[in-house]
């Protein structure tokens, strides 16, 4: 019986090895069976639908590349200015809206200013003190011819009285910075009284407020506080990003179209500045470029797309844009033309697009045949 025994648990224990070398061995399904691997044949085409594909030889070709970039709208700098208070005083009233256009001298607000009295009170007192020292030089002038008085003493009288008018012409200099009304001017060098006169904030070209920076009641001070930006909108900048290798391929005085998205505006402009510092934020280069703007369609902080048409010429591979297909992976490939008269997937490295054709960096020789019409339909016999 003991022997018998034994021989039972032989015979388990070598069932449950070979239970778990089946298992071992068995490829795991999890229930589901695993499709073989399948690779991708060369398509034969016959005849006739050999005449629903188009083939193209690749060649070298040369050609000016261009640069796509974004970009912001901004002010032409040359064309914008900002206004000053030129006296000091709290704002009375504002005259203009912002996004109005501007003539020259036209006033923009309205000050209740000091300055005003000051410089009145001054060009007066200054005027009699000239007219007074004047008198005096010439009456030692006179007395100095009949012994009178001395030489120095006139000489002295001669010297207040330059003094005296030079006083005067400065002060006629702080009215004219005022923009004080000639007539005012005429009135007080004649002794006539004069009104109480309001400081007039003035546009100092013609142009268009793009910034309004004050508000009634506002305390400016003469010469520092900015007032008003008003900038000529005719023509604007528009700041294109470049990145890496793009700025080896375009220079000052390059061509550029700017495009907005907006219906079919397009706006050439020339490229008239590249930066020499990186922006720490988005490690690109701004390419500044000079844009015509009519009816004043771009507006600052607008965001567009900039063409930059490279002037210097490059030699590459060009195939058209409608050669280019995709697989699985989103990988860019081709259909190679074989010498069996079949089609091959080759995979490409796509370079710059230059309108409608990629400058391909690898994947091609110059003679290889590819399909650049049709491809889509060698792509749905090649899944067949």
């Amino acid at each position: 019986m003991k022997n018998n025994s034994i021989l039972a648990r032989a015979l388990a224990a070598l069932g449950l090895a070979a239970a778990i070398s089946t298992t071992a061995c068995s490829p795991k399904t999890d229930g589901n069976p695993q499709p073989a691997a399948v690779t991708a044949s060369n398509v034969k085409l016959t005849p006739a639908q050999r005449e629903s594909i188009h083939v193209y030889t690749v060649a070298p070709a040369k050609y000016r590349k261009t640069v796509e970039a974004t970009g912001t709208v901004d002010f032409d700098n040359d064309q914008a200015t900002s206004v000053l208070a030129p006296f000091s005083g709290p704002v009375s009233r504002l005259l203009v809206s912002l996004g109005e256009h501007v003539k020259q001298g036209q006033p923009l607000a309205v000050v209740d200013s000091p300055d005003f009295a000051t410089a009145i009170s001054a060009y007066r007192k200054a005027i009699s003190t000239a007219q007074t020292a004047r008198r005096l030089a010439d009456l030692d002038k006179d007395l100095v011819e009949h012994n009178g008085v001395a030489k120095r003493e006139a000489a002295q009288a001669e010297t207040d009285a330059a003094n005296a008018e030079a006083d005067r012409e400065a002060a006629l200099q702080s009215l004219v910075s005022l923009h004080v009304p000639s007539q005012t001017i005429k009135d007080i060098r004649e002794g006539r009284p004069t009104s109480r006169l309001d400081g007039v904030i003035r546009a100092p070209i013609t142009a268009t407020v793009v910034e309004k920076l004050i508000t009634p009641g506002q305390l400016l001070q003469a010469g520092s506080t900015p007032c008003f930006t008003v900038a000529d909108l005719s023509r604007v900048w528009v700041m294109a990003q470049v990145f890496g290798s793009d700025l080896s391929q375009i220079s000052v005085g390059d061509q550029a179209d700017v495009v907005t998205g907006i219906g079919s505006n397009q706006f050439p402009g020339i490229v008239d500045n590249i930066s020499a510092l990186v922006d720490p934020d988005t490690r690109s280069v701004v390419a500044r470029v000079v844009v015509k703007n009519p009816g004043d369609f771009l507006k600052k902080q607008m965001y567009v797309h900039v063409l930059i048409h490279a002037h210097q010429e490059s030699n590459g591979l060009l195939v058209p844009v409608s050669a280019i297909l995709r697989d699985d992976e989103n990988l860019p490939f081709v259909y190679l033309s074989q010498s069996d008269g079949s089609f091959t997937r080759q995979h490409v490295t796509l370079g710059s697009r230059t309108g409608d054709q990629y400058d391909l960096a690898d994947g091609l020789k110059s003679g290889d045949q590819i399909v650049i019409e049709g491809g889509i339909f060698v792509q749905f016999m090649q899944s067949q």
